[in-house]
């Protein structure tokens, strides 16, 4: 079982969100400390869908009487089964499914999810009173942008709808959004949210390493460091703080010792955007730029990345691959995003 923390609370409606079947008696209630648990799970940044064998019209109906249906994010309403169910909610968010929770109150329906998906966390409605302790549930810092993670999810699903009604090339699309990409320095207000972005993102993360806030404390107050923090805003509102970098200065070269990208803004083609301003950032300086990479089991697109990004390999360990930019020429920035650095 992973000791990851969860993403997502992945929720069974009859006897588990509410009490009764809703197919048999329409008139179904809920408990005060269910709602409580929805909206705190909400508040700490924990987004939350459902897995539920009924018909998607009335049950959807249901939780918006109840006026709950705005906490919940690609809800899976049919008869297929619940792993089913469990696996769509993951790809839908673009998150590993050990990162996943799923309450029921059928032992049946634990035990299919928990064989097709031993990864889960499969959670008695029973235990329901003890969620918000569980170590799991309780992220190191809720920040302002874990408060907003179910409104920014939100936002990329009216985004994917567009998308998907577009009638135009990817680029003209990604025209239309009118992106706004902001590079900072970090500063103390950051580091909880830069340790939690380091805590999160794993397909998009060069090297998989994890800084604590202590640790970040001191690379931004180093002269030899600089850390960037990378910000998305389009006409739909804004992502959040989405990438970072961690870069350590060397007299002959700068080492790109981390590169993380949320996974939520993988189809924006901002890691690019971000990698080719750091290269002319250097370039300008008249350094190299060499970054680190350690390949995992998640992150194989962010070398990818770097190779797509005109990186070749100098040196290959067992444990750490070490590339170099090609400086010979200043890096293009596409015209569908602007770039400002704050």
């Amino acid at each position: 079982m992973s000791d990851q923390k969860i993403k997502c609370v992945v929720w069974d409606l009859d006897q588990t969100l509410w009490n009764g079947i809703l197919t048999e008696n329409k008139e179904v209630t809920i408990s005060p400390l269910v709602v409580r648990t929805i909206k705190e799970l909400d508040r700490r940044g924990i987004l939350q869908s459902i897995a539920s064998k009924n018909d998607y019209g009335p049950a959807m109906e249901q939780l918006e009487a109840f006026v709950l249906s705005q906490y919940f994010i690609y809800p899976q309403i049919s008869w297929n089964p619940k792993s089913d169910a469990v696996l769509a909610i993951a790809k839908a968010i673009n998150i590993g499914i050990d990162t996943l929770a799923f309450v029921d109150d059928q032992a049946y329906e634990r035990d299919e999810v928990a064989f097709a998906h031993p990864e889960v966390l499969c959670v008695d409605a029973a235990d329901i009173p003890l969620i918000l302790t569980m170590e799991r549930m309780n992220p190191l810092f809720v920040t302002e942008d874990s408060r907003n993670r179910r409104e920014m999810y939100q936002n990329d699903i009216k985004r994917s709808h567009v998308e998907q009604e577009f009638e135009g090339s990817k680029e003209e699309f990604l025209q239309s959004l009118q992106m706004k990409f902001t590079l900072t320095q970090a500063v103390e207000e950051d580091l909880k949210r830069v340790e939690e972005l380091t805590v999160r993102t794993h397909q998009l993360n060069s090297t998989g390493d994890i800084y604590s806030y202590e640790e970040l404390k001191k690379l931004i107050a180093s002269d030899r460091h600089e850390v960037l923090v990378a910000q998305l805003d389009d006409k739909y509102g804004a992502y959040g703080k989405i990438g970072l970098s961690l870069i350590e200065k060397h007299e002959d070269f700068w080492e790109l010792k981390l590169l993380l990208m949320s996974c939520r803004v993988m189809s924006r083609g901002v890691g690019t955007v971000l990698l080719n301003h750091l290269v002319n950032r250097v370039r300008k300086r008249g350094k190299k730029l060499r970054a680190n990479f350690v390949p995992t089991d998640k992150n194989r697109i962010m070398y990818i990345t770097y190779k797509f990004g005109g990186f070749k390999e100098i040196s290959v360990g067992s444990h750490l691959t070490v590339l170099e930019a090609d400086m010979d020429q200043e890096r293009e920035i596409p015209d569908y995003v602007i770039v400002v650095e704050g």
